[in-house]
């Protein structure tokens, strides 16, 4: 099988990849921009593989995708690729707008014209996976209610918005033209490199450097935390086994506040590397901030769909795939210093200067 995998040196693409090349024979491009986020040694260690190529290129640029599309002959397509920080989202909301939204509107017109020309065995068997966020569906209660396939739409942050809009824009391709798609929304996802904005990478970074550990707010926000290796698994059982026309929530059970993570990121770096400087534990470096424009209190996914219907469990606990997420950031301090040098100072985005 042929898959594009777009935003492939991303987070979660890599993640992908990485997975699809070590535990099957199927073959794939990478299409990334190459945006900030984007760091090919994220898929160092597959990219020697006669089985994987990358493609450098703007999924907003049609002629470029469809080339890529007319060239590689995929099976089907992952588009993962999404501009996806919420404080970034906040300062500057345009790119997510055209990323999110007219790239995948590009990517889905590219690939109508491509499946509609297909043999007819091929054709049925096209699949456009389109992957995104619980964020889409707002904001949850206290306890209680969970996030399922059929919660409506209520986001709150432009990047939020924008991902929704991308959501319905692939449900009208589906619903209006025919073509073969599956959506699944995922929880928040953690693991081996993560770009290091981000709240588990940025405060295991930050206690490493004897630095403080913010905390928006009361820090009394709920997460639902997803090992991403146990995500790209769920992708690819998603994308190879899923009913056409349908969303697949995936979830990693795993409620947790934004304080219970940063604590339990302390505890696990006082257990591995000791005491830090000036401190008795990790935990003294916390400190509260001003709480984002915005900020929804609770995610938590009902993954009992995809459990049932793809007989797919997440394998790691929060406790267990944060122990080897901070393992992970011990062992390859080269990899998020490079990106500190050049690319990210760690500043704080999403403040709305100028709002009282």
């Amino acid at each position: 099988m042929n898959i594009i995998v777009t935003g492939g040196a991303g987070f979660i693409g890599s993640a992908v990849i990485r997975h699809i090349i070590n535990n099957t024979q199927d073959r794939v491009l990478n299409l990334d921009k190459l945006t900030y986020a984007g760091n090919l040694t994220s898929v160092a260690s597959v990219s020697s593989s006669p089985r994987y190529q990358f493609v450098q290129a703007d999924i907003c640029d049609y002629q470029t995708v469809q080339k890529i599309f007319s060239d590689f002959q995929p099976d089907c397509i992952m588009h993962l690729a999404a501009e996806s920080h919420v404080d970034r989202s906040i300062d500057g909301p345009a790119e997510f707008i055209q990323t999110n939204i007219v790239g995948t509107y590009n990517l889905l017109e590219v690939a109508r014209h491509y499946w509609q020309q297909l043999e007819s065995d091929k054709k049925a068997a096209f699949r456009f996976h389109h992957i995104s966020t619980d964020e889409v569906f707002g904001d949850l209660g206290d306890t209680g209610a969970l996030f399922t396939e059929e919660t409506p739409y209520a986001p709150s942050s432009p990047y939020s918005a924008s991902k929704a809009s991308s959501d319905h824009l692939v449900q009208a391709w589906h619903r209006t033209y025919g073509l073969p798609i599956i959506m699944t929304n995922c929880s928040n996802n953690y693991g081996p490199f993560h770009f290091p904005e981000k709240l588990i990478p940025l405060v295991i970074i930050n206690a490493l450097h004897n630095k403080p550990l913010p905390i928006y707010g009361k820090g009394d926000q709920v997460r639902d935390w997803l090992y991403v290796e146990d995500h790209a698994r769920a992708l690819y059982s998603v994308l190879t086994t899923g009913a056409v026309g349908q969303t697949y929530n995936i979830g990693g059970h795993n409620e947790k506040t934004n304080l219970e993570v940063v604590e339990t990121i302390c505890d696990v770096l006082q257990s591995l590397v000791g005491k830090p400087k000036e401190h008795a534990h990790y935990r003294e470096l916390i400190t509260f901030v001003d709480d984002r424009p915005g900020h929804d209190l609770r995610y938590a996914i009902d993954a009992s769909k995809i459990a049932a219907d793809l007989n797919w469990l997440p394998t790691e606990t929060f406790e267990t795939g944060l122990e080897k997420t901070v393992q992970w950031y011990l062992d390859h301090q080269e990899w998020w210093q490079a990106i500190m040098d050049n690319t990210y100072a760690m500043d704080r985005l999403g403040l709305i200067k100028g709002k009282k």
